[in-house]
């Protein structure tokens, strides 16, 4: 497997190893020591799979602490551009944003530590996303700040994207009170 560094600190763009011939493809999406081998050192504890239409827009989403998530993610049909926001208090990256694209194609994992949004954007027909991560959803602790926010200023491929109620109602980060944030932990 191959591990690229981002310029988010933590988050790393994975490409596994992937075996194809003429039958096909064979890859292995995890192995836990490989992945912690490569930096990855939380256990995952649910998987997560959903299928969205083009245009459709999922995030910013995170959970707040004590209930923060790490996320292993990726698209197992189609093709999405995927969203991190660093949301932690007093990181040197506080408010960056990194986006790639993930497809069923180029087979790519992207994994994202507790402490930072997540959102992802269809760029194909239809998509699968499965994410695999490292804390129970907890109702309570859901969160998210709004996918517009100009401060953030992500450039989304697209138009017209299909929001869930709730993501259209998501603050900006910087309505969101500091105490409510995760924190930076050096």
């Amino acid at each position: 497997m191959k591990v690229l560094t981002t310029a988010l600190p933590g988050v790393l763009l994975l490409e596994p190893r992937v075996f194809a011939d003429s039958r096909g493809f064979f890859m292995q999406t995890y192995q836990q020591e490989q992945y912690q081998q490569a930096g990855i050192p939380c256990t995952f504890v649910q998987d997560n799979l959903s299928g969205s239409s083009r245009h459709t827009l999922r995030g910013l989403h995170y959970q707040q602490e004590p209930h923060g998530q790490a996320k292993l993610v990726q698209v197992l049909a189609g093709a999405v551009y995927d969203v991190a926001v660093d949301i932690r208090v007093g990181s040197p990256s506080f408010g960056k944003w990194l986006g790639v694209e993930l497809s069923a194609e180029n087979k790519k994992q992207l994994f994202i530590p507790a402490g930072f949004a997540h959102g992802f954007v269809v760029t194909s027909e239809r998509a699968t996303f499965l994410y695999k991560c490292s804390a129970y959803y907890a109702p309570a602790a859901e969160a998210g700040i709004i996918f517009s926010d100009p401060d953030l200023a992500i450039s989304w491929p697209g138009h017209d994207f299909q929001l869930s109620d709730k993501d259209r109602l998501y603050p900006r980060l910087q309505e969101i009170p500091v105490d409510q944030l995760p924190q930076y932990e050096v």
